[in-house]
């Protein structure tokens, strides 16, 4: 003869067994199996507008300089070279953020000359440059 046993109920681990499943991967569950590099000096917004007005400063002040296309040809090519210096310093050492909106404008800057010298040979017939 066997003794009635009463009945439990519903199994109390059946819940927590069926939540523990393996991840599909599009939502982790746990940290990463390996590392993640962040970038020491992460580039910002600001950063590349700070380095953008100081270089459009840094161009125009030069630029002012020149009295008529040639010299301002030159001083705008000078001064670009020794701001892709201080670009190339800052993206070793320094903030690569600044550096981007150094060169960016730089850039910029260099293209403006170019299409003044080049309208300059267009209109006058003789390179401005020699």
């Amino acid at each position: 003869m066997s003794i009635a046993q009463p009945d439990p109920g519903p199994d109390p681990g059946a819940a927590a067994r069926s939540l523990a499943r393996t991840p599909s991967g599009l939502f982790p569950a746990g940290p990463p199996s390996r590392p993640t590099y962040r970038e020491p000096h992460p580039i910002t917004g600001g950063g590349v507008a700070a380095g953008g007005g100081a270089a459009a400063s840094w161009l125009l002040l030069f630029g002012l300089l020149g009295t008529d296309v040639t010299s301002y040809a030159w001083w705008t090519l000078f001064a670009g070279l020794l701001a892709w210096l201080t670009a190339l310093v800052l993206v070793r050492y320094g903030d690569r953020g600044v550096a981007t909106g150094v060169a960016i404008v730089t850039a910029g800057g260099w293209s403006i000359a170019a299409a003044v010298v080049a309208v300059r040979w267009a209109t006058g017939g003789d390179w401005p440059l020699w």
